[in-house]
């Protein structure tokens, strides 16, 4: 089976944990957001970025799910991973809160 890749792996941006970038554009949230660490078999938010406010993607810090997913749904990543995990894939809180009830 194919290494699963967090966001900041996948996306070379530079911001994960020890990133060539992370000094001059701070570490990524996804990539310290431990609320879903496992989310998607990431680790920290790393496949489940698109749910975490304060990511820089495109160059631009983005905001909110609601005001980010946009933009979101037209990622290479986010494709990759709804590919990746098929059924079981995870898009939102809502979807994780089923999943554990």
């Amino acid at each position: 089976m194919k290494d699963k890749k967090n966001c900041w792996e996948s996306m070379k941006c530079g911001r994960g944990p020890g990133g060539i970038r992370s000094e001059e554009l701070g570490i990524c949230p996804a990539s310290t957001e431990k609320r879903f660490d496992g989310v998607n078999g990431g680790d920290a938010s790393g496949r489940f970025c698109w749910a975490v406010a304060g990511t820089l993607c495109g160059g631009e810090v983005q905001g909110t799910f609601a005001r980010k997913f946009k933009n979101c749904s037209m990622c290479p990543f986010l494709l990759e991973v709804i590919n990746e995990e098929g059924d079981v894939f995870i898009m939102s809180e809502k979807d994780l809160k089923g999943k554990n009830d």
